[in-house]
């Protein structure tokens, strides 16, 4: 039986990996996948975390697809921020601003009949787009240095574990570990936002010689050090979890990601078929993930709040929580998952939905102290 979000609360006990190490205390943010729509409902996450005090705090920022173009901006930024006291000042400016600029862009259209038409794939056009409009010629090493730790999250297709991209390493755990790796932040961004089928794979085609020395990787050897074919970083991990949930204590998650629909008429043939089984596997995949995490909150295991683009306010029992109604909010969960022209007034409500959720979300579960927001980011509500 598919979950929804009400279901999250009947969670599954967690089971901990035979010698994992506790956590450090520490907080991370996870963004999830959802092309565009993630990509704007975390700005208002941001906005919202910001406003508290809590982006200063971060330790880490671990993210997948769609969420990985914010979080890859604030990481660009993130030294011309301007804190103070705690608040970035220059955070609309520097990351806010230029996203939504970039969310009228249409990408992933252009992007396909360019990679079949023209030299280079479909991926490769994506990310000339990414470097045009946002990212310039940046590379993982244009991130800050720790804290907090980005970390942009891709799947190796061949190897069916996670690729992470980060300043200090990028990295399969059965392949090996690039120190200091120099991949374009758009590149890394095309691969963690490389939605199958159609924008997926991305390739990297790298020297085996930039792989440190083997330490048991059973892949550590060509052709995986030399060309590796990467999707989504949702395939693995739609939430961005893995990163963060192995290091600290304290995890913050932000679900974009799109629910699964009921088809009334899912198709007979074996290819329509099969790719309804394929998302009802995902579907379920997910919803385990989100089981074990509020689990985790809720027997102590972890501290931190998990909120969704498809979650209810009201079940949050937030004092003074922003008006969300739940017929404008679930208008906005099924938003297309698209890289695609985003009107002012969509992207407007989804930044105040993501505000308005993270902050029920972190005065109810997280830190009760925190004021109520006065009003929402942008005049027009949800």
């Amino acid at each position: 039986m598919p979950l929804n979000d009400h279901d999250l609360h009947a969670a599954l006990s967690p089971v901990a990996e035979p010698g994992e190490r506790a956590p450090e205390p520490g907080i991370a943010l996870c963004l999830s996948g959802g092309g565009y729509r993630a990509m704007v409902f975390n700005l208002g996450v941001l906005w919202r975390l910001n406003e508290i005090g809590y982006l200063s705090r971060l330790d880490r920022v671990s993210s997948v697809s769609g969420g990985s173009i914010t979080a890859a901006m604030l990481g660009l930024k993130w030294q011309r921020l301007n804190f103070a006291n705690g608040v970035a000042q220059r955070l609309i400016a520097e990351v806010i601003d230029p996203i939504r600029a970039f969310a009228h862009e249409t990408v992933d259209v252009g992007s396909v009949l360019a990679g079949l038409f023209l030299p280079g794939s479909i991926s490769d056009k994506v990310a000339k787009a990414y470097r045009k409009h946002l990212f310039g010629e940046a590379t993982l090493q244009d991130l800050p240095d720790d804290p907090p730790r980005f970390v942009i999250n891709a799947t190796n297709v061949q190897t069916g574990v996670l690729w992470r991209f980060s300043k200090p390493y990028m990295r399969d755990y059965t392949v090996g570990e690039v120190r200091n790796p120099t991949v374009s932040l758009a590149q890394a961004v095309a691969a963690s936002s490389a939605f199958p089928p159609v924008l997926s794979p991305a390739k990297l085609e790298l020297d085996p010689a930039s792989f440190s020395r083997a330490s048991g990787e059973p892949y550590h050897h060509a052709p995986f050090t030399t060309e590796v074919y990467l999707s989504d970083g949702g395939v693995y991990d739609n939430l961005g979890l893995e990163t963060a949930w192995k290091r600290y204590d304290t995890i913050l998650v932000s679900d974009a990601g799109l629910a699964m629909k009921a088809d009334p008429d899912p198709g007979s043939d074996w290819a329509t078929h099969s790719m309804r089984v394929l998302d009802m596997i995902d579907n379920q995949v997910r919803a385990l993930r989100k089981r074990q995490l509020v689990s985790s909150f809720l027997n102590g295991v972890r501290k931190g709040a998990y909120w969704s683009v498809r979650s209810q306010i009201a079940d949050y029992n937030a004092p003074a929580a922003l008006p969300c109604p739940d017929a404008r909010t679930g208008e906005l969960a099924q938003v297309a998952t698209r890289l695609a022209d985003m009107p002012d007034d969509t992207q407007e409500r989804l930044i105040n939905w993501g505000y308005a959720i993270c902050d029920a979300a972190i005065r109810r579960w997280v830190d009760r102290s925190l004021p109520a927001p006065a009003a929402f980011p942008y005049p027009r509500g949800v």
